[in-house]
């Protein structure tokens, strides 16, 4: 779910920064351009994770900030295809189900993807899957497991900011990066459906499915 990325790239130090020791400043000033941002084709940045190399800093003309050439890896979110992973149900709609992974809620489970037979109830604002014998709710704050069926780029070029009569920014960009799921097989869902031993079977298979795959 979590990858090592090595960037190269130009970091400025500002003037206020200086009275930190230069390795932490540096760090930092990766950290505030990067952290929690998303890179095309990379995946959403969770922090620096160490500094490979860098630079001797030269102070920009006319800015008074220092400007340092550095090599650096980045700890990325980014599911590989195929992949069970763990959240928690954000929210339901008709068109699907939000889940909450606590760092991003965008993962989003298509209706269709989920068990058949699956209806959504407007009263309750959930889904809802109709077994032969049962209701089982997709309630919201479940714990559930799904699968990574794909991912979603948006490329966000620079817009003119809109404002409402309120003075609040209007944002209708689409989101940069988006997780697409699945809770269609045995297993996946809500873990209270399934019986502990199920649910280690089920992550057991998918790794086995995955290994076979690559091999």
């Amino acid at each position: 779910m979590f990858i090592l990325t090595t960037i190269q790239d130009l970091i400025q130090i500002a003037p206020q920064e200086f009275d930190k020791p230069s390795a932490q400043a540096l760090k930092d000033a990766i950290n505030e351009k990067y952290a929690n941002k998303v890179i095309q084709n990379i995946g959403l940045c969770i922090c620096l994770w160490d500094l490979l190399e860098a630079s001797d800093g030269l102070i920009g003309h006319g800015t008074g900030k220092v400007n340092v050439n550095a090599e650096f890896r980045l700890a990325v979110f980014r599911p590989f295809r195929g992949e069970i992973i763990y959240g928690i149900i954000k929210s339901s709609t008709e068109e699907g189900i939000i889940i909450d992974l606590d760092f991003t809620c965008e993962v989003f489970v298509p209706y269709q993807l989920l068990q058949p037979n699956s209806t959504f109830s407007r009263a309750e604002d959930v889904w809802i899957w109709n077994t032969d014998d049962s209701e089982l709710f997709y309630d919201n704050r479940e714990p559930v497991l799904l699968r990574i069926e794909q991912e979603e780029w948006t490329d966000q070029k620079p817009t003119i900011v809109q404002k409402d009569e309120n003075g609040e920014v209007i944002e209708d960009r689409d989101t940069a990066y988006r997780i697409i799921g699945s809770m269609h097989q045995n297993g996946l869902g809500p873990q209270l459906w399934w019986g502990e031993a199920a649910v280690e079977e089920e992550a057991e298979e998918a790794a086995e499915e995955m290994d076979d795959a690559e091999e």
